[in-house]
């Protein structure tokens, strides 16, 4: 399974169904890291061998376009409230790439009115 240092922005909800699904999650808060700056905490996660799953998609995509080598980054739709869901696009995402060093995954939120 992938290991992950979840941004402060991405909700603690979807990092405990991450570990449910079996995989290594630490958080910023968790590694006493609170009120990095996004290079920072790209740096940190790079150098633990961790994808950072993000809200912050301006930010992250930007950082990913220098090129500099990172772990990872899971990008996720800001309003997705469906916990279980977000967690489980992230777990399929994931598990269906080959690699996530360097990679910029995009997890976006279905749109509920769309027919299947």
């Amino acid at each position: 399974m992938a290991r992950f240092y979840g941004d402060e922005d991405f909700p603690f909800g979807a990092v405990l169904i991450l570990r449910q699904l079996g995989h290594d999650v630490l958080t910023v808060s968790e590694a006493g890291r609170c009120g990095g700056d996004d290079p920072d905490v790209l740096a940190d996660a790079a150098a633990d061998g961790r994808a950072v799953p993000t809200r912050n998609h301006n930010h992250f995509r930007r950082l990913h376009r220098t090129g500099r080598p990172h772990a990872g980054i899971i990008s996720c739709t800001r309003d997705d409230r469906d916990l279980p869901g977000l967690a489980q696009r992230i777990h399929d995402a994931t598990v269906a790439a080959k690699t996530l060093a360097d990679q910029w995954i995009r997890i976006i939120r279905p749109n509920p009115s769309a027919k299947p």
